[in-house]
């Protein structure tokens, strides 16, 4: 039963990580006959918390409130603080006595939850090695180098494994917390709450659908011509020859060549420009999606379906009702609807 929750607040920590566990979990809805959840915050160490934003917040409990919790939930924060996120740096000494905690609450049979970086607290504490786990995209390659034993996987928006629950970035935590409440408590409540909240209570996908462009540029200066001829006419078939001739190498050196300043095959490449371009026009226009599969070179929407959900672990229709660009008419029919 779910019923106790704690939220920890690091130091820097990040107010909007915060924010989202006391709405889900701290707001009384007993009015619309949801449960009321036994919530507190606590400082991981003792004394006002400064946030990234510069004021500070105090806690009345401290790290006791943890040793009968149901659920505990570690936001992002962090005593260093780079130019975009809240990054734990190495293993915190005054954050030991968080870590046991932490252990001992999770052999107990309670649920340890983080949002954004702070799944790197729950890599310290042990508690990643073994498990599936993600974070934000921005951080998953240094939670892979931190904590080689943990499973990362980049492209969720969260994961459950064993009572330990981490979420990507930001408004992810959303989609954490109200999973946790659909899991523990059933829809109902869960849809009632993200209704409250203004929010779907499921998205579909993962955060690559998020990332604005991972893909590999080439540099060196005898194959970017050709490639940017090959953004230019994606609607066309392409061979290895073909493009090989046309850079002045035979096919070995080109496939080699290639790999070695893209990362990756040629086909690989293409079709993930292709990706790029149907994102593009799924975006902007109103094309059905087998005209924008042609357009760009697939042989069909269920080939374009595929890559896509290969490269943003998301269909097309799904990605163009999260993205669609509105013209002004559009934006102030939305507002007044």
């Amino acid at each position: 039963m779910l019923q106790k929750v704690v939220t920890v607040m690091l130091p820097r920590v990040e107010a909007f990580e915060l924010g989202v566990a006391c709405e889900v979990f701290g707001v009384d809805r007993r009015d619309q006959g949801l449960p009321a959840y036994d919530f507190s915050v606590v400082t991981a160490i003792p004394g006002a918390v400064t946030t990234r934003y510069g004021y500070t917040v105090d806690a009345p409990h401290d790290l006791d409130r943890i040793d009968d919790a149901d659920l505990v939930i570690v936001p992002a924060g962090s005593d260093r603080v780079d130019a975009e996120f809240a990054v734990c740096d190495g293993r915190a000494p005054g954050l030991e006595p968080l870590y046991a905690k932490l252990r001992d609450a999770h052999a107990r049979g309670a649920m340890i939850a983080s949002v954004c970086s702070g799944a790197f607290v729950l890599g310290d504490a042990g508690l990643l090695d073994g498990r599936r786990c993600t974070t934000h995209w921005m951080h998953t390659a240094e939670l892979v180098e931190r904590f080689p034993a943990a499973l990362v996987d980049p492209d969720v928006l969260y994961v459950d494994d064993d009572r330990v629950l981490t979420s990507a970035g930001t408004a992810a935590g959303i989609d954490l917390c109200l999973y946790i409440v659909r899991r523990e408590q059933g829809s109902r409540v869960a849809n009632t709450i993200a209704r409250r909240m203004v929010v779907p209570p499921h998205r579909d996908g993962g955060q690559a659908q998020y990332i604005a462009m991972p893909l590999v540029e080439c540099t060196d200066e005898s194959l970017a011509p050709l490639l940017d001829w090959v953004r230019a006419h994606l609607d066309r078939e392409f061979t290895v020859p073909e493009l090989a001739r046309k850079a002045n190498m035979s096919a070995r050196t080109f496939a080699r060549r290639f790999q070695a300043e893209t990362g990756t095959t040629p086909a690989r490449w293409i079709n993930d420009q292709r990706v790029l371009a149907a994102q593009d026009l799924l975006e902007s226009s109103d094309l059905p999606v087998e005209t924008i599969a042609t357009r760009v070179g697939f042989s069909g929407a269920a080939v374009l379906r595929a890559h896509f959900q290969r490269l943003r672990r998301t269909s097309p229709q799904q990605y163009r009702s999260v993205f669609r660009r509105s013209d002004a008419a559009d934006l102030a029919r939305e507002a007044t609807a």
